[in-house]
Parts: C-alpha cells; sequence; structure tokens
C-alpha cells in the first residue's frame, strides 16, 4: 500500500488546467461545425403570433433560422429534466428568456448578428412575478423525487402551545443564479441514427438518457463526452432545453452545430434557487430543551412544475425534537423554473441556525452549549444511533481554534477602533446520496493502471481522489495510474451532484483495484518464470509498483514484468453499494461592521467538519474555502432582481449580480476529524461532503452581526441598507 489516501496529494489534473491542455466541453474541434445562437421571448406569459425570420436568413454567413414551426416534436423526458415542457415545440410561452427561434449559422458572430434580425409578435398576457402578491394561493405541492411536503412526528402544535419559551419568526432569501465560469454549452455531432454530445454536464449518464428519451432513440445510439467542467453548481446537473435544441438543430441541417449560451441567456436557461419565504416557530424549556418546532416554508414555483428544491431536511433531522411538523408550500409565478443550486438546503438551513441563535439570547444561553444541549444522536431516517456522528467534536475543536470563550455575550460589546466586532456560529449539515455506480479498471502490458468511469470532474478534484484511491489500492506510485472520466462509452457511474460522487464511486473503484491486484498476484505466483512462483498469494504485498513476498523481499518483480510475460491486459469491473446520510460541521464566523457607512466584512473564519474519513486532505479544505465564500455570497451578496411588470430578469451579468471576489474571502481554518464512518464503509470511510461547508455560513454572519450591533437581520442578502 501507498499510503496516498489521506494524504493532501496536489491534483493530478493542474498542469493540464494551469496550461490550458485541458478540453472542456466548447475547445471540441469537430470538422465543418456550425454555430448556433439563441432567439429569447421578450415576454413571459402568452404565445408566439409570428416569427419572420426573412432578414436573419438574408444574413451573411446563416445557414437556417428553426422555430416551433421547424423543430421535430420530442417526447418530453422524465427527471432529471426538470421542466414540464420543451421549448419549440409549439407557440405558448412560460417565461421571459424562453427560446423562441434557433439561428445556424457558419460563425458565432453570424449567428449572434442574425439573432437580432428576427422579428417575433406576441400575443402578451400579463405575468405574475412577485411572491408576495401571491402568498394567499400557497398551496402544498404533491411529492417531488418521492418526497412528501408535508411531514410530521409528535404533536408540534400542541408542544407548542405548552411551551415554556416560543420563538416566532420569518425568514427571507431572494431568487440567486449559479454563474459558473463556463457558460454552457453543447456541440451535437449525428452520425446516421447516432449522435455524439460534447457537453458541459454534472452527469454524462443522465443527459444521455434524457437525450435518448426525448429523440425515442435507444441509450446506446447517445454518447456524452464532457471531461471538464467550469464550474456547475447544479445549474449543469439535470439537462436542459438548449441541449435538447441543439441536437434537434444538427439533425435538421445536416451538420454538427455548436451553442454557448451568453452570459445573459444563463439567467432564463439553467434554473436558479427559488425566492423563498420560511415561518418558524420554536418551542423550548426555559432549560433550553426543545419541545416543538413547527416549519412552514414557501418557494417559487411555475404554472406548470411543482419541485421544491429547498427542502428543510435540517429541520427533521439535525435536533433532537420530538414534535416537529414541515409543511413546504409553493405560489405559481410567471418565471423560469428552479432547479438545485450548490447545498440547497442551506436556504431552508439559514432559518433554522437564525432562529437557534435567537432563542439562545432569549434563554440566555450560549449559542454552541444551546446546541449541543439538543444535540441529535439518532438518524430519524433510519431510527437508529449514528455510528459514526461526530458533531460535538466539531462544536468543540472549532470553537477552541476560535477562540469562542473570549466572546462577550451582549451585543454591541465588542470593539476594535471605530468597528464593532461581532461572532456568531452555526451548525453546518447537509445530506449526501448514493447512485449506483460501476467502474472499469485495465492493467496493461506496461503495467500502468487505467480508470474509466462515466462519473465527472466537476472542479471538485475527482481526478486526484480516483486516481489516489486506485494507487493505494494496487501499491503502485500515483503517476503510473491514469483516470478517464466523463464519457458514457466508460461505465456508467454517479451525478456529480448532492455530494453523491466519492460514497457511489469510491467503493466501486477500491474494489476494482483489489481486484486487479489479486489477479496480477494470482499471474505471477502461477508463473515458474516469476521470482514468486509457489508463494501462496496472501502471502504477496503491493508497493512502489512491485509484488514482493512478505519476509523475503528479495522475492519480488514489478507490475510490468508480470504483464509483459502474460500478454494480455488484466480487466475488471468494480462495483457496490452504499447509502444516503449526513455530513456535519460548525463554523465560527467574525464580523467587523463600520457603523457610520455601514460596511461589513468577514474578517475571520474558522470551521470543524466530520466527514468521515478524509481522502485528500487538499481538496476537502478547498471544499471548505469554497463553501465559505458560497456562504458569503449568499449572505452579502447574491440577488437575482426581477421586473414586476415584465418578469424579466434585470441584472443578468456578473456586473449587477454581485458574488465575492478574492477580496471578500477572508482567511479560513479548516479543521477535520477525520473518522472513517462505518456506515459507509465501501466507500473507504468517506462521506459525501461538498455541499455540506457552505451551509451555515449565512446564518453565522447573521449572527455575528447580531452579536456586533444588536441588529437581527432576517432577509438576506445583509446588504448595507438593511445596516443602516
Amino acid at each position: 500500500m501507498s499510503g496516498l489516501v489521506g494524504q493532501g496529494v496536489a491534483r493530478v489534473d493542474g498542469r493540464a488546467k494551469v496550461t490550458g491542455a485541458a478540453r472542456y466541453a466548447a475547445d471540441s474541434e469537430v470538422p465543418g461545425v456550425l454555430h448556433g445562437f439563441l432567439v429569447m421571448s421578450t415576454i413571459a406569459r402568452g404565445e408566439v403570433v409570428e416569427i419572420d425570420t426573412s432578414q436573419a436568413l438574408a444574413h451573411p454567413g446563416v445557414v437556417a433560422v428553426y422555430t416551433h414551426r421547424d423543430m421535430p416534436r420530442l417526447v418530453l423526458p422524465d427527471f432529471p429534466y426538470n421542466r414540464r415542457f420543451i421549448p419549440m415545440q409549439d407557440a405558448r410561452v412560460h417565461h421571459n428568456g424562453q427560446p423562441v427561434a434557433y439561428v445556424v449559422a457558419q460563425t458565432l458572430e453570424q449567428a449572434q448578428e442574425a439573432a437580432n434580425l428576427v422579428k417575433v409578435r406576441y400575443r402578451a398576457e400579463a405575468p405574475v412575478a412577485r411572491m408576495e402578491d401571491v402568498l394567499d394561493e400557497a398551496f402544498l405541492p404533491d411529492m417531488f423525487r418521492n418526497r412528501p411536503n408535508e411531514i410530521a412526528r409528535g404533536d408540534a402544535a400542541a408542544a407548542l402551545e405548552r411551551a415554556e419559551v416560543r420563538i416566532d419568526r420569518t425568514y427571507s432569501s431572494p431568487m440567486q443564479h449559479h454563474n459558473p465560469i463556463e457558460p454552457h454549452t453543447s456541440t451535437a455531432v449525428w452520425d446516421g441514427d447516432t449522435l455524439t454530445l460534447y457537453e458541459s454536464t454534472q452527469g454524462v449518464v443522465f443527459t444521455r438518457n434524457v437525450v435518448a428519451h426525448a429523440f425515442g432513440m435507444g441509450r446506446d445510439k447517445v454518447r456524452v463526452i464532457s471531461p471538464y467542467l467550469g464550474g456547475g453548481f447544479g445549474a449543469k446537473g439535470p439537462t436542459y432545453p438548449h441541449t435538447l435544441l441543439t441536437a434537434a438543430a444538427a439533425r435538421l441541417a445536416g451538420r454538427p452545430v455548436k451553442l454557448v449560451l451568453s452570459r445573459a441567456q444563463m439567467y432564463t436557461s439553467n434554473g436558479h434557487r427559488a425566492e423563498y419565504r420560511r415561518r418558524l416557530q420554536l418551542g423550548a424549556t426555559r432549560q433550553g430543551v426543545l419541545t416543538a418546532i413547527v416549519d412552514t416554508s414557501t418557494a417559487q414555483l411555475t404554472r406548470i412544475d411543482e419541485g421544491i428544491y429547498n427542502g428543510s431536511d435540517s429541520t427533521l433531522h439535525l435536533y433532537a425534537c420530538p414534535n416537529v411538523h414541515v409543511r413546504q408550500m409553493g405560489v405559481r409565478l410567471d418565471l423560469p423554473t428552479s432547479s438545485y443550486m450548490r447545498s440547497p438546503e442551506t436556504t431552508a438551513h439559514f432559518g433554522l441556525e437564525t432562529a437557534m441563535d435567537e432563542l439562545s439570547y432569549e434563554l440566555g444561553i450560549d449559542p454552541v452549549e444551546l446546541r449541543i444541549l439538543n444535540h441529535n444522536t439518532v438518524n430519524p431516517r433510519t431510527g437508529a444511533a449514528y455510528a459514526g456522528k461526530h458533531l460535538l467534536e466539531c462544536y468543540r475543536a472549532a470553537a477552541e481554534a476560535f477562540g469562542w470563550a473570549r466572546r462577550h455575550p451582549r451585543p454591541g460589546t465588542m470593539r476594535d477602533g471605530d468597528e464593532y466586532v461581532g461572532w456568531g456560529m452555526a451548525t453546518e449539515t447537509h445530506t449526501y446520496g448514493w447512485i449506483e455506480s460501476e467502474v472499469g479498471l485495465t492493467i496493461g502490458l506496461d503495467g500502468r493502471a487505467t480508470l474509466r468511469a462515466a462519473t465527472q470532474e466537476i472542479g471538485t478534484g475527482t481526478y486526484t481522489v480516483l486516481s489516489q484511491v486506485v494507487a493505494d489500492e494496487l501499491g503502485m506510485p500515483l503517476d503510473q495510474v491514469t483516470t478517464l472520466l466523463g464519457d458514457t462509452t466508460y461505465p456508467s457511474a454517479s451525478l456529480s451532484a448532492g455530494s453523491s460522487t466519492m460514497p457511489s464511486v469510491v467503493g466501486p473503484v477500491a474494489q476494482a483495484a483489489r481486484s486487479a491486484r489479486e489477479a496480477v498476484i494470482a499471474l505471477a505466483v502461477a508463473d515458474p518464470r516469476s521470482p514468486l512462483h509457489g508463494v501462496p498469494a496472501e502471502q504477496v504485498v503491493a508497493e512502489g509498483g512491485r509484488l514482493f513476498a512478505r519476509g523475503d523481499l528479495g522475492r519480488r518483480e514489478g507490475y510490468r514484468d508480470v504483464m509483459a510475460r502474460h500478454g494480455r491486459a488484466v480487466e475488471v469491473l468494480g462495483r457496490g453499494p452504499n447509502t444516503p446520510g449526513h455530513s456535519f460541521g460548525a463554523v465560527f464566523v467574525e464580523v467587523r461592521i463600520q457603523p457610520r457607512l455601514g460596511r461589513l466584512r468577514v474578517s475571520r473564519v474558522v470551521t470543524a467538519h466530520d466527514p468521515g474519513r478524509v481522502l485528500n486532505r487538499r481538496t476537502a479544505r478547498g471544499q471548505v474555502i469554497g463553501g465559505v465564500t458560497w456562504g458569503i455570497g449568499f449572505a452579502l451578496m447574491e440577488h437575482t432582481l426581477v421586473d414586476p411588470d415584465t418578469a424579466r430578469v434585470v441584472n443578468p451579468n456578473l456586473s449587477g449580480y454581485l458574488v465575492p471576489v478574492c477580496a471578500d474571502a477572508p482567511p479560513v481554518e479548516a479543521l477535520f476529524v477525520d473518522r472513517p464512518d462505518p456506515e459507509s464503509e465501501i466507500a473507504l470511510g468517506a462521506r459525501g461532503f461538498g455541499e455540506t461547508p457552505g451551509t451555515g455560513v449565512p446564518a453565522a454572519i447573521g449572527n455575528a452581526i447580531y452579536h456586533a450591533i444588536g441588529r437581527r437581520l432576517r432577509d438576506v442578502p445583509f446588504t448595507r441598507d438593511k445596516l443602516l
């Protein structure tokens, strides 16, 4: 064994990325490719009455302009296609910024110019774009992905009525957008009745399945390639309409077509975090024991979808409370369909962790102590005690590293010069999924290992961690392992979403590597020409790319020697089940506020997390830094603005939609418990983790603001006007 797993190994794809050798979807070089550009609707509700494409067709370089009159009729796919319609199948307009025409030209510039020449006449209806206008029409949607939107245990209403102390607060957050650096892109290439897509997607297998369904094709007729992503965050998880439209346009044109969405088009094409309202009622004893939680939320939906993506999971599982009632409501607006956005549970979790802070002040109990007092040891999903939960250690480690004991409990008492200093904290938690996965591993005649899996590298370090696992199990140097991802010709593997990649794929990878090692050892001990001939297989160990007889290091040879004599590659498959679960942690935040100007900055963050076994300390720390930065954006900046009259996004760009930059990122100290989770044994004790580090940050910042100046903010983002 090499002992690589757990070390902070540098990214194996790092050089390729910084030198430009990494090929992203839009970098695909396809002979004869045409360029597409979408024409988007300028109304939010109504119908297309007439489309005049004559000027666009006369523009130099234009090959075709397709509308709903031309597009082939497609089958509406199941989830993960997350809309209940496909654009350009009829004249109906469901939201502002919906594709109504598809221009195909020789160059991108020609396609863009021609798109401006397409004239569309509509029969418009008045849209509804503001949640507050229809809150009295909120309804309980049907189950989404087999999950009910109303869950109760005990009698929360009665327990709340009897509670000695009650908190009743409302929290809210606006629509937010993902904004990956790499825009969405799709290149469709038809060869007879087979289709190849070069796609920026978080799930090559899911994309293949959705496209095959829509076109009525066998899945074996669709190949999806996505070796690298320039960010996704949920925006590239489900398959979106532009992919289907590009495949259809390429079939009609008889030539490959490449589409790259503009930044503005991404604001209406790929989902977003829904606007959200939440009323949270807590009941407790005067000693701080929770006796009731009533959690009623309302999320923005459309007129035809009922998907609640901001689940109230932490209410159900985080704290020990016998009486809980969760209702997840929705209202219908004439806006694009929402979707998952990184750490989707953050939206609801922000309310819970802010309410817990408010309860702590009401009771005069330290916020950390209140959470410890209500620590939950039972997994509500299974009813059994958690086998490997170490959240209490996270509280203690992060509090000590932060210096929490020096905190003055009364708001407004900590100063540094002309700045108010505030300290706040929150628990962090997020669910992780498991998706059935398979991988293939080959030991070639050169003794090198090649891993193949149809999962993705979304930027989190998947290439690196999977390579570490292979190298460890084979006892092989890391530079003798090649990992290939993002191609549906490889064995089917997990979507890069729901923090599911590691718990889904690591187990099959480890299993395949062990099987390959055992196969090569079997070849060696059975071969009279091998120095290991006759040694019991269980007495052979692997290290540094060589096989050794335990206790007799003189009897050894390399993988390459064994394979060269054998004359054929060793090929194995790995698969295996796992279970979904939760990762936990705690985040402590310091803010500094200049009172005259209302200027706020997050000056220091300490986190401690329990992600099970840490497979790569460097990439795990990167996830923490990324999660903290996401949380700062959620709390202080991100806000998609919609014109209430036209239901049009008015800041579809990175100059009006603000996200954190380097100057906004504070020092982050990331601590890990690093103990294998026995419930995730197949994944070497690792849990899904990537989304967890962002979940508590918005509440921790809001709690720190209250501690700094005594002003409680319950509506994100916490902008300067609210501070003043």
